[in-house]
């Protein structure tokens, strides 16, 4: 939709609604009319449409980490149905963390495969994404490194990861690593 489009179906101002396109005024400051009238007229829940400006963006390690606590803690049934129910792999890709949405998602297709659970097929669209450049694991940055020879410690974890994480462009070797 076009700013001016959006400005006269909501009855919000051009020039907050440009504001708020172009970074200049953060939708989360704005009153609680104004979000209001914006949120209705795209046909979102307000909370959808600030919750991403609002929500603190974790550090990558620690979502990881925490995933593979979830992991530990739920076993692996449980943590896809908890995953899947959830709906946070389609609401980190909404928000654009695409690193967040790629690691569940490779997460819940890892573990069916191993336990042999059909795919969600919700999800194929995804599959054929991926983030660029890779990213790899803090350990694996801080081994090469040290090692001075960086090309060969990547192509080694590379070689080395789980499948349905490199097809997303994350170098993940062990999902149940977790202490």
């Amino acid at each position: 939709m076009r700013k001016a489009d959006l400005a006269r179906k909501s009855g919000v101002p051009y020039s907050t609604v440009s504001d708020i396109v172009n970074g200049k005024t953060r939708i989360e400051t704005c009153s609680a009319s104004v979000v209001y009238k914006i949120s209705k007229t795209l046909d979102v829940t307000m909370e959808d449409l600030v919750a991403p400006h609002c929500e603190k963006r974790p550090e990558f390690e620690w979502f990881k980490s925490e995933a593979c606590h979830a992991l530990k803690r739920e076993g692996d049934t449980k943590f896809i149905l908890n995953v899947l129910e959830s709906n946070n792999i389609f609401k980190f890709y909404e928000w654009e963390w695409y690193p967040e949405a790629f690691y569940l998602l490779a997460m819940v297709d890892y573990l069916s495969r191993v336990n042999d659970i059909e795919w969600c097929c919700e999800f194929d669209t995804m599959r054929h994404q991926k983030v660029d450049p890779p990213i790899y694991p803090s350990g694996i940055i801080a081994v090469a490194a040290a090692l001075g020879n960086e090309e060969e410690v990547k192509r080694k974890a590379r070689e080395g990861a789980i499948p349905e994480f490199m097809r997303h462009g994350i170098v993940e070797g062990d999902v149940r690593d977790a202490v």
